[in-house]
């Protein structure tokens, strides 16, 4: 079986799909202090940064499920690839190239945020239609490859910067884009097949129109904002909470939670046929309950921290589940629901890092009452779960 005709080749092109988002989503914040210094570009301006990425790709999200379907997967795909490539090339290059470096960060910042757009909507439908048995498990595994990639740009670069210097960084933003451009030529190759070849599609109306849709947008919502709204503050809770210093602070929160979220996509991914994945999302929205109100509540820093750490391992599956949850429910709903559910499942992601900051800058306990309110999105889940255990699918 040759790698035109072996979709093997194709899930572990998708799986390093998932590293090169996470690349591009990872390796440029642990550069916003040097950026600053560097170039002398205010906060202000570096928070830019992330909004503007945040943008580009829920418009990505928005627009793809008009163009995708016509111009193609693979097409696709192989640009997303190279967006994210030249977004990382152009870290390194492009402030020194324009009068205002931060035009050129900026210029950066919108090609990998194009490319990491179009990789979040394609790789998930790529994987559920590859003729494999167990859709759910390998759509689980896939998802474990984001992670494990999280983890892999931390302690690489953490590494690097100790070895070579954070003077060098841009010799490592150029070694990083080797993954997506090696990604880029490995997706001409593979055989891809789309979700339009396997059920008839569900016409957009029709679909925006199914109570199960909304349902599932609902889950979509919920899960980007309960894990966002501990990952992105692990970091800060770990310094905060333990006293330690940034780099042990990023790998006692955010590589923790992204270790345990990993771990919980691989273990569901080998036991998936023997599970309910209902009611599996469902314990893993009152185990992610236990983890925030550990955190919030228990006073005793390192038992707190754990508190984060269940919670990056109760979040796990309901990404990946509620996708593979979406294919069972909506057979015909093709690359634009998988387009609109990340586009759901971005606004979460949003908006559940923003609550927890927002609150926390006017509560007096911080970061924990932050945490606290979070509550809301893993019982907002618990609710989805059961409208959906109702719904009938209309």
């Amino acid at each position: 079986m040759t790698i035109r005709t072996n979709y093997n080749h194709t899930l572990l092109a998708s799986y390093t799909g998932y590293i090169t988002q996470s690349i591009v989503n990872t390796f440029v914040p642990l550069l916003f202090l040097t950026f600053q210094s560097t170039y002398q570009i205010p906060i202000d301006k570096i928070t830019l940064l992330v909004t503007i990425n945040f943008v580009i790709q829920l418009l990505v999200d928005l627009l793809s499920t008009k163009f995708v379907d016509r111009i193609g997967y693979r097409v696709c795909i192989v640009a997303a690839h190279l967006f994210a490539a030249s977004g990382l090339v152009g870290i390194s290059l492009f402030p020194d190239w324009f009068s205002d470096p931060f035009i050129g960060l900026l210029t950066a910042v919108c090609l990998y945020a194009v490319g990491g757009g179009l990789i979040e909507v394609l790789i998930s439908p790529i994987v559920e239609a590859c003729p494999t048995e167990r859709k759910a498990a390998a759509m689980s595994l896939l998802h474990s490859f984001y992670c494990w990639g999280c983890v892999l740009v931390v302690l690489l670069s953490t590494l690097y910067f100790s070895l070579a210097g954070i003077q060098n960084w841009r010799i490592l933003s150029m070694l990083w884009a080797i993954i997506p451009l090696w990604n880029a030529f490995y997706f001409t190759q593979v055989p891809i097949s789309t979700l339009e070849e396997t059920h008839k599609t569900i016409p957009l109306r029709s679909l925006l129109s199914k109570r199960i849709f909304w349902i599932l947008a609902l889950l979509m919502i919920c899960a980007g904002a309960s894990e966002l709204a501990m990952s992105q503050w692990a970091s800060a809770f770990a310094e905060s909470g333990l006293q330690v210093s940034k780099t042990l602070g990023d790998l006692a929160g955010p590589c923790m939670f992204a270790v345990l979220m990993g771990l919980s996509r691989v273990l569901y991914a080998k036991w998936s046929e023997r599970i309910n994945l209902p009611h599996a999302m469902l314990l893993c929205g009152f185990l992610c309950i236990g983890g925030y109100l550990i955190a919030a509540l228990v006073p005793i820093p390192f038992v707190a921290l754990l508190g984060c750490g269940l919670c990056g391992f109760s979040v796990g599956i309901l990404w990946p589940g509620t996708f593979s949850l979406a294919a069972v429910k909506c057979p015909g709903g093709g690359t634009a629901m998988f387009a609109l559910l990340a586009l759901f499942g971005d606004v979460g992601c949003s908006i559940g890092p923003t609550l927890v900051g927002f609150i926390s800058g006017f509560a007096s306990n911080g970061l924990r009452t932050g945490l606290l309110v979070a509550l809301l999105f893993p019982l907002l889940l618990l609710l989805g779960i059961g409208l959906m255990k109702r719904c009938k699918g209309e």
